[in-house]
Order: C-alpha cells, then structure tokens, then sequence
C-alpha cells in the first residue's frame, strides 16, 4: 500500500506541472496513464463499474468522477484531480484540487478550507478514537467557514479493493462510529461545496455536479490508524 501510494503521489505532483490554460483534461489523463504505468503501477479506475477513464478530471462545478474529455481548461478554473492505483495486490487513492493560473478570492478560500478539513479529519485518526470523530472534525471547519459538506459521497476504507467498508462521512456526531484500530487504512475525502450540499449525477451515469451550480473542491489522502498521529500514504511533499 505505501507504494502503491508514492504511484499516486508521484503522478498527482507531475500533474501540477502540466495543468495550465488550455490544456484538455483528457491530455491530463494521458499523462497520468502513462506516468502510472512507468512506475509500474495499474490504474485502479479504468474499467471499475465500467468508469471509461485512469482518472477523473472534475472541473469546477463537477464534485467527483468527472470523465477527461476535449474540453479545454481556462484561467480561473478550478480541477479536482482523482487517481487511484493498483500496486501488487493493494490500492492508493488520492485527490487534489488545482487552481488553473490566478482564482477568484471566494474559490481560492474554497480551496484552503477543503484542504484544512481533510487535515483536521486526518489528526482524528489515531487509535481509540471513533470514526466519526473524523467526520466530525471535517464537517466543523468547513460549515464554520461558511461552506457545505456533500452527504452524497463518503470516503472509505481501502487496502485490497479500491473500496471497502467502512463508509468515511464527511458530517457525523463525535463519540460515534467503530472504534479505530491501529492498521487502519482509510481513503479520507472531504467534498465541500461553496454553495448547497445537494448534488446531481448527470446522464452519462457518472459526472456528479452541484445542484445549483456553485463549485466544488476535493481533496483525499490515504492514511493508515497508528497510535498517535496517522500515516499518510500519499504524501504529495
């Protein structure tokens, strides 16, 4: 599993390079695939359910699971990045949102928050805590920014299946849940919208977008339960 996490990583830190105006996201997929199969690794995505792509390309109002496609990205754009790998019998799962050049303040404040509540939620997964202490921690920042949590979308455990049990909320009651143990492994994703939870999938079966039209940003580490202070597994710095 740390391999298959540094695959991630590395792929999602060459990434950042080659995400600029007037790129098309199914370019960023190429990329990916290609740098994922160098280092060895498998897409985890391509074929899961029947999902057509090695990566999902979300931008702006897209929340998760966006198809890479011929559409070009613009300045001021926001894109959440979704790779999963698969590495001799174990998975990776991470998510980055990206600024496409300069962002409006709002959206660059999206940005942050999303990213401050997976670490948030990431500091309650340590031993002896409950599960959803983790989702408590994500829901609280963000709400108190002014932001909302999608409901319709979870993290999860992972290790030998990209998805496995348990559901990882981004909302819940602290105190609550299983109790974590050490050798947990867990895919953290906190989705937070600038305006209503409430999402939408398109027809194509997979392309989730807020309902009102409002951005969205995505950030996922895959982390392993230890006694103090998680692990993460794909640690971009």
């Amino acid at each position: 599993m740390a391999k298959a996490g540094e695959i991630v990583a590395d792929v999602m830190k060459s990434l950042q390079g080659v995400i600029t105006a007037g790129v098309m996201t199914k370019e960023l997929e190429q990329f990916a695939d290609e740098r994922i199969r160098v280092l060895g690794g498998k897409s985890a995505f391509k074929g899961y359910r029947g999902y057509p792509s090695s990566i999902c390309t979300s931008v702006n109002e897209v929340v998760v699971h966006g198809i890479p496609s011929s559409r070009k990205l613009k300045e001021g754009d926001i894109i959440s990045i979704d790779i999963g790998v698969y590495y001799e019998g174990f998975f990776g799962d991470a998510a980055y949102t990206f600024p496409v050049g300069a962002v409006d303040p709002n959206t660059s404040k999206l940005l942050r928050v999303t990213e401050e509540a997976l670490f948030l939620g990431i500091d309650m997964a340590v031993e002896g805590n409950r599960l959803y202490d983790i989702s408590h921690a994500i829901q609280g920042h963000v709400e108190k920014n002014g932001f909302s949590v999608v409901r319709t979308f979870v993290g999860h455990g992972i290790g030998r299946q990209l998805h496995e049990e348990p559901q990882v909320p981004n909302f819940g009651i602290a105190g609550q849940g299983p109790r974590l143990r050490q050798g947990m492994t867990l895919a953290i994703e906190p989705m937070v919208n600038a305006g209503t939870f409430e999402v939408r999938v398109l027809d194509d079966g997979w392309t989730a977008v807020t309902q009102d039209g409002r951005r969205s940003a995505h950030f996922e580490h895959t982390v392993v339960v230890m006694p103090n202070a998680a692990r993460i597994l794909t640690n971009l710095s």
